[in-house]
């Protein structure tokens, strides 16, 4: 069905005329009675009868309008959901309380008006890429390893370094600590439950506790945070770790601990990546609100992986 003949239609039936119609779409007289004539023929009924007041619908008309108004609607918003600046910008945050998801509800307060459309792909790096440059989303947050393959039209770079903390309930005996070292988490059950066995995570944490002589426990079952928040604030032993940006809630009593590290600072770098061809104007907003949140982390006391990516800052042509 011709979307133009339809939007014709819809407008003589508003207008009650032709040739306001006509004035109304930049059209001449003619024009709207070739158009109305088309969908007639199309729908094999008469939408208009001629009086002396202009057009009237007709019964089939009256039917017909209120089917029209909704094709256009529908075809209104198909035009915007691929449309760069009128669609929603579609970010992957990885999970929905971890830093990047914090960071973008910052960044939705401070632009109320950019729509985004939160996703949470269950995907490493690589796939995550992929989506990136299938057009699947616009970006995602990941750790880039030096050796990851970037097609040519990715582009990267770091916006997030966040360190880590450990995270106890009140038995635990590092519970009154103030801070802890890596190193004095040897001997502790550290429970992480569900552990990526590859990708960049399970090299992060391979890396971290190799070099700091201690292990990470991933049996057991994976339900949701809640539980596992219940099992470490009722245990004497149990353990986790979480990012700096993490959020999560708890009942007052369960009085868990969040103890920084220290001495160094585990940081689990991660960047932005998306395409550089992609012209949505909220893209390059984000870009440059990401570079201005990140915060300069010193070269000494911190530790990051040797497979670490270092990406440059966003050029300052790139801010808004």
């Amino acid at each position: 069905m011709d979307l133009n003949a339809v939007r014709t239609f819809v407008a003589a039936a508003d207008a009650g005329q032709f040739q306001e119609a006509a004035a109304a779409l930049s059209i001449t007289q003619q024009a709207v009675s070739k158009r109305i004539a088309t969908l007639e023929k199309d729908l094999d009924v008469r939408l208009f009868t001629r009086t002396a007041r202009g057009a009237q619908l007709t019964i089939d008309g009256q039917a017909f309008l209120p089917h029209a108004r909704e094709l256009l609607r529908v075809a209104e918003r198909a035009d915007a959901s691929v449309r760069p600046g009128r669609r929603a910008l579609r970010v992957d945050v990885v999970a929905r309380r971890i830093a990047p998801a914090g960071l973008l509800q910052d960044f939705h307060r401070m632009h109320p008006d950019t729509e985004l459309d939160l996703v949470t792909l269950d995907a490493d790096v690589t796939a995550a890429i992929a989506a990136v440059e299938a057009g699947t989303i616009d970006a995602t947050f990941h750790a880039v390893p030096r050796h990851q393959h970037l097609p040519t039209a990715i582009s990267t770079a770091r916006v997030i370094d966040e360190p880590h903390q450990l995270l106890v309930g009140p038995h635990h005996p590092l519970a009154n600590a103030h801070t802890v070292t890596p190193s004095q988490l040897a001997g502790h059950r550290i429970w992480m439950p569900g552990l990526p066995s590859r990708g960049e995570v399970a090299d992060y944490y391979a890396e971290l506790t190799t070099t700091f002589g201690f292990t990470i426990d991933a049996l057991g079952p994976v339900f949701a945070k809640e539980a596992l928040l219940d099992e470490i604030a009722d245990s004497s032993d149990l353990a986790t770790l979480i990012g700096e940006g993490s959020q999560y809630l708890w009942p007052d009593s369960y009085d868990l601990r969040r103890i920084p590290l220290r001495n160094p600072t585990p940081v689990y770098p991660m960047s932005l990546i998306w395409r550089e061809d992609n012209p949505h104007p909220a893209l390059i907003t984000l870009r440059g609100y990401l570079d201005s949140r990140r915060a300069a982390v010193p070269d000494t006391g911190v530790w990051t992986p040797t497979w670490t990516q270092r990406t440059p800052p966003l050029p300052p042509s790139d801010r808004q």
